[in-house]
């Protein structure tokens, strides 16, 4: 017998695979979906509120965009020392925002949260000190990517971080299917059968599209940070720090 949020979405075969989507039946299982599927995503988090403890300024903002159920935002408000901070969390699913307040509401903190339903593309940075992307970005229609980057630079403090984690792409297709096939190994080794890994990989097609390491480093060199650079890579999962 499984658990009622254990991820079974894509365990029986589909007619047609629709284009994913942030919606109540996956709000329901994504704690375990992603930890399944997402190599290193508990570490990604981890270090998430770690750079709060260090980079967070007093009287900022830190804003999580795409934050789904909180994982992030809980994250920093644990590792914040600053004071007189706010955290702004924005996802446009009105499901993971409904839950992501439950969570937020579920545990105490010093700093405020405010959690908006919205796109974050209309979503003004100002006075942030931290912001994070935690696989958001590969949503957002590529030829948006850098307006959206040059507007979280511009609303970054002096000495503030961007944190962007992603799945990535390789220039060179003999890596780029290996670590697609260790990726693949992962979610197998995790539960998921050859059917639920087909799908997936399906209705995940037409809504995320992946870039380069390099051409991460390059958008994120040109919206203005001064130290850009990848702190974590397991298999075609990567996430990277961009300090202003």
């Amino acid at each position: 017998m499984h658990r009622t949020d254990t991820d079974l979405i894509y365990s029986n075969p589909h007619t047609q695979v629709k284009d994913f989507a942030f919606d109540a039946q996956v709000v329901e299982v994504f704690p375990d979906m992603i930890s399944r599927s997402v190599p290193g995503y508990n570490t990604i988090i981890d270090t998430i509120g770690r750079l709060s403890q260090r980079f967070v300024q007093k009287k900022t903002s830190i804003y999580d965009l795409g934050c789904s159920l909180g994982a992030a935002t809980l994250a920093i408000r644990k590792g914040i020392t600053a004071t007189n901070c706010q955290i702004i969390s924005v996802d446009n699913s009105p499901a993971m925002v409904d839950r992501c307040k439950m969570h937020i509401n579920a545990f105490k903190g010093d700093t405020p949260v405010e959690v908006i339903e919205g796109n974050i593309q209309d979503i003004k940075i100002e006075n942030a000190s931290m912001v994070v992307l935690n696989f958001t970005l590969q949503f957002i229609d590529k030829a948006e990517r850098q307006s959206l980057i040059n507007s979280i630079a511009s609303g970054i403090n002096s000495g503030g971080i961007l944190v962007i984690s992603e799945k990535i792409s390789h220039n060179n297709s003999v890596i780029d299917e290996h670590l697609i096939d260790l990726h693949h190994d992962f979610k197998r080794a995790n539960g998921y059968s050859e059917l639920e890994v087909a799908q997936k990989r399906t209705a995940l097609e037409n809504v995320m599209r992946t870039d380069s390491i390099e051409q991460h480093i390059t958008r994120l060199t040109k919206a203005g940070f001064k130290h850009v650079s990848p702190w974590f890579q397991c298999f075609n999962f990567v996430s990277f720090i961009a300090i202003k």
